[in-house]
């Protein structure tokens, strides 16, 4: 009941969804550790049941040889092009939930047998519909939106599409299981039902209610976790359960009346160790492979062939499997036959010898221990020296190499936490995250010309990385490479039409080359986008305004009048919205130069008067002079009095001369000239020069 039946789900399940999210390394290291003494030995247990005698082996030749052929092949394909890793991945990712429920299914028509009761051709149909809509429900789950993790494709369902589905789905659990268990419990009593109605609460566990969490709250389904975690113990001590039971009956069935659970477990154990940890570090060692991806391989080729195996070996309508699991002595005493090995000679004098076997055995376990310590340490994130130890465990593990750049990051050392990285892109060339994030610590540790060579090798591997060519452009640009630069934009926005920055950096070129056509029809695309995504980072607040005057000046170059107006007014509205003066004041003072060469004077004082009382707020010296220099020339323009006009003028001098900023000389020659002009009213002009700037900046429209 507790483990075959799964009694122990509710409390496990919530220990594992408790300690998911914790950074804890004693819970990392522990689920790892429970993978060794369950996870490791079910697959075994599958293994040994196949081979272990001639008449299974030949019965189940299909699934013995040729697809694990076929699996071995694949594994080596695998391991020579990364690309078809995450179907392959993916395709265990989403098998894994399907093997659980057909294992609980299958034990629980098991126990319906045990208890006398015989279920009707569609009791068996609806409940077999009951777990087939569970799994359904999780799959859902897992197809709803994109995939964080590279590994694993997703449809990326929508969520408004999904949400009924799922509702639905976990609507039509209850219903057809109540329709299989009415007739069963009334005919046998709910005391010989104990059993199977146990099977149905942890079929629900663990896939119903997971998906009614997600539906009703922020948590969320992990795939991986979901599939390779706590649920994979808890699923694997139930092989281990069912098996063991199998293999004690059958081997009493074949007169072998020494077998015994410890011997059978130690094999078990010994065996899923070879299974899956002396080939990830053969393959990495000989051929310098990335030691955590080769895990990854052959942890998805042995679930696979451990799911081909398992649905083919465990049949209830196989009379012999019938029979031993729900026979009694009696039935089982009627099977008995002598079981042929399947190794010959060589087998019988050496893998059959006892110091064979025990000095198999040790090494097998050792080596287990090893890679128990090597993950230990490896996954001792921010521990240098833990790290350190695991890599020269094994150098060849871009994951560890990946964790000491992070750890030396944090203590400070920029330098040694990029050769960290690039180490681990050595090792593993085909992590697009890993490429980008040794991109980004070369450029804060401003090796500018490291990070370009780098986005140069990387977008060999990964032509189409929107992000890399939006970055290699920005470094090309820096560099010196204005051309290169463009090249690399462009090919961005024709992949990704809707990468905003791409449309940003290429409207700024265009600019630059005195292209205000090109250059407007990539900030107009821009500000589409931004305001179509606003929570995209290029639709930060300032963007979007500076995109608009940038816009409108194109325009303007173009003589497209009307729209730069029109553009202009739009970001002084978007800026104020946004509370930028500083921005306001820049879009408004562009408009007004524009107002006053289409001809409405009275409007580009406006302009020019509006930018001026939002410098006053801004506190940008630079930005303030300018808008007075320019206003002063826009009041001797129109034949204002020059007093007002010397006013703008000394304003603009006396802002701007503290700093010496560029353009001082202009300033001041201007500011002269007009003095000159105004000879003795100059003087009188300075004295009240806070009250002719007041009558300059409040002029009314019928001034002009």
């Amino acid at each position: 009941m507790l483990v075959g039946c799964g009694a122990w789900s509710a409390p496990l399940l919530a220990i594992g969804m408790w300690a998911a999210p914790s950074t804890s390394h004693f819970w990392v290291v522990g689920f790892y550790f429970l993978a060794i003494v369950f996870n490791y030995p079910h697959f075994m247990a599958t293994v040994y049941r196949a081979y272990h005698t001639r008449e299974t082996f030949e019965k189940y030749k299909l699934y013995t040889l040729h697809l694990t052929l076929l699996l071995v092949l694949t594994g080596i394909l695998l391991h020579t092009s990364y690309r078809l890793f995450p179907w392959v991945f993916t395709l265990y990712i989403c098998w894994s939930p399907w093997h659980y429920t057909g294992q609980n299914y299958g034990l629980l028509m098991m126990f319906v047998r045990r208890g006398g009761a015989e279920a009707t051709v569609g009791e068996r149909r609806w409940m077999r519909a009951a777990f087939i809509a569970s799994y359904l429900m999780l799959l859902a789950s897992f197809e709803t939106g994109g995939s964080s993790d590279p590994l694993i494709l997703s449809l990326g369902l929508p969520e408004k599409f999904t949400l009924l589905a799922r509702l639905a789905l976990g609507g039509a659990f209850g219903v057809f299981a109540l329709l299989a268990f009415d007739g069963l419990v009334r005919r046998s009593g709910f005391r010989a039902m104990l059993a199977p109605l146990t099977l149905l609460l942890t079929q629900f566990l663990w896939f119903v209610l997971p998906t009614m969490l997600e539906l009703r709250s922020n948590y969320h389904v992990p795939q991986t976790r979901y599939s390779s975690g706590i649920l994979a113990v808890l699923h694997s001590a139930q092989y281990i359960w069912i098996t063991s039971y199998f293999q004690r009956r059958e081997a009493r069935a074949a007169g072998q009346t020494g077998w015994k659970m410890t011997g059978y477990f130690l094999t078990l154990l010994a065996g899923g160790i070879a299974l899956f940890i002396p080939g990830p570090w053969l393959v990495s060692y000989a051929f310098h492979y990335d030691f955590t991806t080769s895990f990854l391989i052959f942890m998805a080729l042995v679930n696979i062939h451990h799911f081909m195996l398992d649905g083919a070996l465990w049949k209830l309508r196989d009379t012999r499997v019938s029979t031993l699991l729900v026979g009694g002595e009696k039935d089982v005493a009627a099977t008995r036959r002598p079981a042929k090995k399947t190794y010959g000679w060589f087998g019988s004098r050496v893998i059959s010898s006892p110091a064979f076997r025990v000095g198999l055995v040790a090494i097998l376990f050792l080596w287990g221990g090893m890679d128990q310590i090597h993950f230990a340490l490896g996954t001792e994130e921010g521990n240098l020296a833990a790290l350190s130890s695991a890599a020269s465990l094994n150098p060849y593990d871009a994951t560890i190499e990946e964790r000491i750049g992070a750890a030396e990051t944090k203590a400070g050392n920029k330098d040694d936490a990029v050769e960290a990285l690039v180490r681990a892109v050595e090792i593993n060339p085909n992590r697009v995250a890993l490429q980008e994030g040794t991109a980004r610590a070369m450029i804060e540790d401003g090796r500018y010309a490291d990070a370009y060579a780098h986005y140069q090798k990387m977008l060999k591997i990964f032509p189409r990385d929107t992000d890399a060519l939006v970055n290699y452009g920005l470094l090309a640009a820096q560099l010196g490479h204005p051309e290169e630069a463009m090249d690399s934009w462009q090919r961005a926005a024709d992949l990704a039409p809707n990468q905003a920055n791409a449309h940003l950096y290429l409207a700024q070129g265009f600019d630059q080359r005195g292209e205000p056509a090109a250059a407007a029809r990539h900030w107009k695309e821009f500000l589409r986008l931004t305001a179509l995504h606003p929570d995209d980072p290029s639709a930060r607040a300032t963007e979007p305004v500076k995109a608009a005057i940038q816009l409108a000046d194109d325009e303007a170059r173009l003589n497209e009048s009307a729209a730069a107006l029109a553009d202009y007014k739009a970001g002084a509205a978007f800026a104020e919205r946004t509370g930028d003066v500083k921005l306001e004041s820049v879009a408004l003072s562009h408009l007004a130069d524009l107002q006053e060469k289409s001809g409405n004077t009275k409007a580009a004082a406006e302009s020019y008067q509006r930018g001026l009382s939002l410098d006053a707020k801004a506190g940008d010296t630079q930005s303030e002079a300018i808008d007075w220099f320019n206003y002063g020339q826009f009041l001797r323009r129109h034949g204002l009095p020059d007093e007002l006009a010397y006013a703008c003028l000394l304003r603009a001098e006396n802002l701007i001369a503290p700093s010496a900023a560029q353009g001082l000389e202009t300033v001041r020659t201007m500011r002269e000239q007009v003095a000159a002009h105004l000879g003795k009213k100059a003087a009188a002009a300075q004295k009240d020069l806070q009250g002719l700037l007041a009558r300059a900046s409040a002029l009314p429209p019928t001034s002009f």
